[in-house]
C-alpha cells in the first residue's frame, strides 16, 4: 500500500504547486497573488503562508488587475513560468473574469483560484452567492467557463488529484495553453483527505514540440516552391515557440519577407533587411503593399485577427494561397488556409529542409527607405509651442531608449502607433497586449514584466483614459518596490475611439471629456494621484521636458510616472489599411450616409477565401 499523507484540500493544493517544475528546474507555478476574503483566507490563505518561502504571495489591491499582472508575468517569460491568483467568491472572482478572457485570448496561461460556495450547501444562501432558481449547481464562477481553457470545481478534497494534473497539462501545452479555473469551494478547503505522497514528487514538466505532418509539409513546399512574391506573416507564436532566431535564419536563406502582427513585432530586429515591419490596419506601407501583392502568404504563429488582415481585405492577389503553421490545428485551418500543424520552431526548421536552394527574389529596400523618410519626421520634436502628438512622444521616448528597454501598452491610440512607428531592437523589447486590448492592463501589466525581468528597463504607455480604468497596482509596486516607468499621455478623454466615431461619419459625442455630459470641466491631476499611490512624478510641458525627465528614470526605485498632455486628433496617416466597422445605413447625418457608402465599396474587398 502506497504511502499517504493527511493534508487539507488547500495544503495539497499549494503543495503540489511547489512540486511542478518547468525545463530549467524552477517552479512552474512562481507566485500567487492574494485577496483574500472569507472564500478563501481561513483554507487556502493558511496553506499559502506554509509554503510563504517557495511560492510568495503577493497582495493586489484589485483582483481583475492583480491577475493581468500575473498574466503580462507569463506573456513576457513566452509562457515557461505562470503565476496563480486567488480571490473570495462574489464580486472577487467576477473581477478576475476580464482577466481570464484576456489570457484566453492571448493563450497565456494563469492559474484562477476562487473561492466558492459550501459544497455541503448546509449555510447556504452564503454571503454573494447568487441563486439560480432553475439550477442549484450553478454560482458565480460559471462565469470562468466560457473564458477558460480548462474549468473545474472542487467539490471533494480528493478532485485535486485529477484536476490539478489536467490543470498544468493545459497551461504547459503549446496548443491548449490559457487559463485553468479551479473553483475551490470553501468548506472543501479546509476539509482533510489521505493523500498519496507520491501525488507531490518533483515532476518537470516539458514543451512540447510538435513536428509537421509529412504530407502537409510537402504540400506546402510544393506551394511554396512555385511562389514568386511569398511573405510571412510572423505572430505571436513565434515568441511562445522560441523561434525568433530560426524565422531570421529562414528569411535570410530563403530571401522571403517577414512581416510582424502587434504579437509577433520584434521578431526581427527592425532595421533587419528582411523585416518589412507591421501588417494591417495599424501596419505600414512596406508590410501591407507586399501582402497585397504576394501570391502565397504564410503564417507563422498568428491568429489572422482581423487587424491583421484588414478585415480580410488586405491580401488582394486573386491568384494567393494561404498557408498556416501554427501549434494550434484551429488556427492553422482558418479561412480555408493550407495547414501545417506545427511548433513555430519546428516547423520552420523542417520547411528549411525542404525548401533547400529555393530564393526568390528578395524585397526591394526601396520599400522600407521610402517608409522611413515618411514616418521619421512625425516623430520628430515639434517646433515650437503647440501641443504634442503621441507620436512625438513615441519619437522622444525611442530617443531615450535603452539596450534593455521593454516597451508595453494595449489600448487606445498608443498600440496603433507603436506597431506602426516603434522600432524594436530585439526580441521580447515590445509587449503588447492587441488580442483582448484590455484598457487598464497597462500598469499592472508592466509590473508583470518588471517582475518577469528585473534587469529590464519598463516603459508604459497609457493614456488618461486607460489610467483612470485601472492604476491601483501603481502603489502595489511602489509598496513592493517595483520600478518601471509610465508615460501619460493626456488628451482629456477617449480619443482613439473619438477619432473612430468622426471616421464612420459620427459627431464627437461622449469620448472626450468635454463632448460628455459634465457640470464642471475635469481637470485631473495625474502626477499628484500617482504620487499619492507613492511614485514619482512629474508634469512635463514638453517634448524637451519629457526627454529631461526620461533621462532620470533610472535612478527610481518606485514606479516613475511622467504626464504629458497631447493633442487627441492627430494620428499617422501613412499606412494602414481598411477595418470593417458597421456604419448605419439610414441616418440623417450626411456624413454617415457618406461613410457608409465607402463601406459598402471596401465590403466588397473582402474576401472570403
Amino acid at each position: 500500500m502506497s504511502k499517504t499523507i493527511r493534508l487539507t484540500a488547500a495544503q495539497a493544493l499549494v503543495r503540489y504547486l511547489s512540486a511542478q517544475l518547468n525545463e530549467e528546474g524552477e517552479t512552474f507555478i512562481a507566485g500567487c497573488w492574494a485577496i483574500f476574503g472569507h472564500g478563501n483566507v481561513a483554507g487556502l490563505g493558511e496553506a499559502l503562508y506554509t509554503v510563504r518561502d517557495t511560492i510568495p504571495t503577493y497582495r493586489g489591491h484589485c483582483e481583475q488587475t492583480m491577475a493581468h499582472a500575473a498574466i503580462a508575468y507569463s506573456k513576457q517569460l513566452r509562457r515557461t513560468r505562470a503565476m496563480a491568483v486567488t480571490s473570495s467568491i462574489g464580486p472577487g472572482a467576477t473581477n478576475m473574469v476580464t482577466a481570464a478572457a484576456l489570457a484566453h485570448v492571448n493563450r497565456l496561461p494563469v492559474l484562477l483560484l476562487p473561492g466558492d460556495v459550501f459544497a455541503n450547501r448546509g449555510p447556504d444562501p452564503v454571503l454573494q452567492q447568487p441563486e439560480v432558481f432553475s439550477d442549484g449547481t450553478v454560482s458565480a464562477n460559471d462565469c470562468f467557463r466560457p473564458v477558460s481553457r480548462y474549468f473545474d470545481r472542487i467539490t471533494r478534497p480528493e478532485h485535486i488529484l485529477t484536476a490539478l494534473p489536467r490543470a498544468f497539462r493545459t497551461m504547459t501545452d503549446p496548443a491548449d495553453c490559457g487559463p485553468v479555473t479551479l473553483a475551490f469551494c470553501q468548506d472543501v478547503q479546509a476539509e482533510a483527505y489521505d493523500y498519496p505522497e507520491s501525488f507531490f514528487e518533483p515532476r518537470v514538466w516539458h514543451r512540447r514540440r510538435i513536428h509537421p505532418d509529412p504530407h502537409e509539409l510537402h504540400r506546402a513546399v510544393d506551394v511554396i516552391r512555385n511562389a514568386k512574391r511569398p511573405v510571412i506573416v510572423a505572430g505571436g507564436g513565434v515568441h511562445y515557440s522560441d523561434a525568433t532566431a530560426d524565422l531570421k535564419t529562414f528569411a535570410e536563406v530563403h530571401n522571403i519577407p517577414v512581416v510582424e502582427t502587434q504579437a509577433g513585432k520584434s521578431s526581427l530586429p527592425w532595421d533587419h533587411p528582411m523585416n518589412l515591419g507591421p501588417i494591417g490596419v495599424t501596419g505600414g506601407e512596406p508590410a501591407n503593399t507586399t501582402c497585397a501583392e504576394a501570391d502565397v502568404v504564410i503564417g507563422v504563429g498568428t491568429r489572422f485577427q482581423d487587424f491583421t488582415t484588414g478585415s480580410w481585405g488586405l491580401f488582394a492577389n486573386p491568384n494567393r494561397k494561404l498557408i498556416s503553421l501554427n501549434v494550434q490545428v484551429y488556427d492553422a485551418m482558418k479561412h480555408g488556409a493550407m495547414p501545417i500543424h506545427a511548433d513555430a520552431k519546428a516547423g520552420l526548421t523542417e520547411l528549411a529542409i525542404e525548401l533547400a536552394g529555393y530564393a526568390p527574389d528578395a524585397p526591394a529596400p526601396e520599400l522600407k527607405e521610402g517608409w522611413f523618410a515618411k514616418v521619421d519626421p512625425i516623430t520628430d520634436a515639434p517646433e515650437g509651442n503647440q501641443l504634442p502628438t503621441d507620436m512625438q512622444v513615441i519619437g522622444a521616448v525611442q530617443r531615450a531608449a535603452a539596450e534593455n528597454t521593454v516597451v508595453m501598452c494595449a489600448a487606445g491610440t498608443m498600440p496603433g502607433e507603436l506597431h506602426k512607428l516603434w522600432k524594436a531592437g530585439k526580441p521580447g523589447s515590445y509587449h503588447m497586449e492587441y488580442g483582448f486590448s484590455c484598457m487598464g492592463y497597462e500598469i499592472a501589466g508592466a509590473m508583470g514584466i518588471k517582475m518577469a525581468q528585473p534587469e529590464a528597463d519598463v516603459i508604459c504607455f497609457t493614456g488618461d483614459g486607460t489610467y483612470m480604468m485601472a492604476n491601483s497596482e501603481m502603489a502595489t509596486a511602489a509598496m513592493m518596490g517595483i520600478p518601471f516607468t509610465v508615460v501619460i499621455t493626456d488628451n482629456r478623454g477617449f480619443g482613439c475611439i473619438n477619432r473612430l466615431q468622426m471616421g464612420t461619419g459620427g459627431a464627437e459625442f461622449n469620448n472626450l471629456l468635454d463632448h460628455a455630459v459634465h457640470a464642471n470641466p475635469s481637470a485631473i491631476d495625474f502626477a499628484k494621484h500617482a504620487e499619492a499611490m507613492g511614485a514619482v512624478s512629474v508634469k512635463v510641458g514638453s517634448i524637451a521636458e519629457l526627454e529631461e525627465a526620461l533621462a532620470k528614470r533610472h535612478d527610481q526605485t518606485v514606479p516613475y510616472v511622467v504626464v504629458i498632455d497631447t493633442d487627441p486628433y492627430p494620428s499617422t496617416e501613412h499606412g494602414g489599411t481598411w477595418w470593417e466597422v458597421g456604419v448605419p445605413e439610414v441616418s440623417e447625418r450626411a456624413e454617415v450616409r457618406a461613410a457608409h457608402e465607402q463601406y459598402v465599396s471596401n465590403k466588397k474587398l473582402q474576401r472570403a477565401d
